[in-house]
């Protein structure tokens, strides 16, 4: 179905799914004359819960969001997120703040199958955009979020990208709940970049730890302490480095095991991880868990990466059947440093 937000009239629309209806739910309280709005949360840390945002401060998101990506009045969306939880209600509120076509599609892992015209903006979770690699080049501004977006992954975009001939713009998020959503973007296509731009109105600073803090007014009163050690390139760009937990401390050397793993997965096709594994005379001793059967050719091609320090080669190099992931399909590192803790 297709909601023309220049021209609603939800009386008129035709809401036949599960999912259409729930949409229609949504708009019916957005436009309602409260000052709030019902989300879900997805449960993945925990219980779900529902709370209430004000509608105000998603507008202030909504709006922030359009103007980085120049979306204009009449330009066509795809909502393909359950609308139960921010993500979906906030590209619905996106559309309606910025007076968008939104073109519904259900929620599913290829959303983009049945999608015969080009779109000028949409929003994907990364296992979504991995089923619709060869129907990427109908979207115009494309943001992927809820996860992080793997080397893997950045290669096969960057090889349909390129195939296809195609100029359209693809974003990684950054954000969190309290911030409704994004408040930086960083371009994977067609121009890849380093370094995640905070939006208008957005400050960015760093704690007595290098940890980011975030200052959004337009949508959090507070300022936001993170424990995402990152490094600030100005008053609004700044590159991830890793979390803070998982700082390795070889040597007396501080190693960021994210920044390290970025280049491993750009040689190899395995899920990665490096933990620090407690040594004597190095405090922690650096090791490389590759996920997979044992496999002389990917040890070679991890011996010949060129590391910025002699200090970032991992001291051993232990393969693994499989690593266990959060209930979200986030690597458990605490888990996997225990697992391999008992078989050293």
């Amino acid at each position: 179905m297709l909601i023309d937000f220049n021209n609603l009239n939800i009386n008129n629309l035709s809401f036949q799914t599960d999912f259409e209806h729930k949409i229609k739910n949504f708009l019916e309280e957005w436009f309602s004359d409260g000052d709030t709005v019902k989300v879900q949360t997805s449960g993945s840390t925990g219980t779900p819960k529902i709370f209430a945002i004000e509608k105000k401060k998603m507008i202030n998101s909504a709006v922030m969001t359009c103007n980085f990506l120049g979306l204009q009045e009449g330009d066509k969306a795809l909502l393909c997120l359950p609308v139960e939880y921010i993500a979906g209600k906030m590209m619905t509120v996106r559309s309606a703040e910025r007076k968008l076509k939104l073109i519904v599609a259900e929620p599913s892992l290829q959303p983009l199958k049945d999608l015969n015209e080009e779109v000028d903006f949409c929003a994907m979770t990364p296992l979504q955009v991995e089923n619709s690699l060869e129907q990427l080049y109908l979207i115009k501004n494309l943001i992927i979020g809820g996860a992080a977006v793997s080397e893997s992954l950045k290669q096969k975009i960057f090889n349909n990208q390129r195939l296809s001939n195609t100029s359209n713009r693809i974003f990684e998020t950054y954000g969190m709940s309290e911030t409704l959503s994004h408040i930086a973007l960083k371009k994977l296509m067609p121009e890849p970049e380093d370094y995640f731009t905070a939006f208008e109105n957005v400050s960015i600073s760093t704690d007595e730890r290098g940890c980011l803090k975030i200052f959004a007014p337009n949508v959090n009163a507070e300022v936001l302490q993170t424990n995402d050690l990152v490094d600030i390139k100005n008053e609004k760009q700044f590159k991830f480095l890793g979390r803070i937990d998982n700082v390795i401390n070889s040597g007396g050397v501080k190693i960021f095991p994210e920044t390290l793993e970025v280049l491993v997965k750009k040689e190899i096709p395995n899920e990665a991880v490096f933990i620090g594994i407690k040594d004597e005379s190095l405090g922690q001793k650096l090791i490389l868990v590759v996920e997979g059967e044992k496999s002389e050719d990917i040890t070679n091609k991890i011996s010949a990466i060129p590391f910025d320090k002699k200090f970032h080669h991992p001291k051993e190099i232990i393969f693994t059947e499989k690593i266990p992931r959060t209930p979200n399909g986030k690597v458990n590192r605490m888990e996997l440093h225990k697992i391999i803790a008992e078989r050293l």
